[in-house]
């Protein structure tokens, strides 16, 4: 199975797939997390990030995340790039996938700003940002949307989707007893 979590950068996407790792893992040996920014790093940053370039690297993520999940791993994969040919390809070609958006509108992700990386394109200081220079395609099917300005709390976050994917739900109750 391949939980794929996306949203803009700053939407929680890293923290949410953390808290579901953390909580499911001792209790599902086979669960793995793949984010986009760790994937980037274990590939050596041998890709920028133009929208070439995130598209070559969501397609790696993508065989990662169906390669471990045809060898019987749950896959949590949070990634920020969400094309519509890239989501269809999933739903094409990996069995079990649950799509999940981290609904977060520009304004708010801007003001949280962790990196930085909205301030400094912005001011013209960084280029190839999803939401400023590159279209943030919001997906249209997800399997479930959680809208962050209404729902900001990560814990609550979680607590959605592992109740929303049925094999997440009973390990999750057992993980909060």
């Amino acid at each position: 199975m391949v939980i794929w979590v996306t949203g803009l950068s700053g939407a929680g996407k890293t923290t949410v797939c953390r808290l579901l790792y953390d909580r499911l893992k001792p209790s599902m040996p086979e669960l793995v997390l793949l984010d986009g920014d760790v994937v980037r790093e274990a590939f050596g940053q041998d890709l920028g990030y133009t929208e070439a370039d995130r598209l070559k690297q969501v397609t790696r993520v993508q065989r990662m995340a169906r390669l471990l999940s045809e060898q019987g791993l749950v896959v949590i994969v949070a990634i920020v790039y969400a094309h519509p040919d890239l989501l269809a390809w999933n739903r094409a070609h990996i069995r079990d996938y649950f799509e999940v958006l981290i609904d977060a509108p520009l304004a708010l992700v801007e003001r949280r700003d962790p990196k930085t990386l909205y301030s400094r394109a912005r001011r013209g200081e960084a280029r190839d940002v999803v939401g400023v220079d590159i279209p943030w395609r919001r997906p249209e099917a997800a399997h479930l949307v959680l809208d962050v300005a209404q729902e900001p709390a990560p814990d609550s976050l979680a607590d959605r989707i592992a109740r929303a994917v049925p094999r997440f739900s009973q390990h999750w109750t057992a993980s909060r007893a």
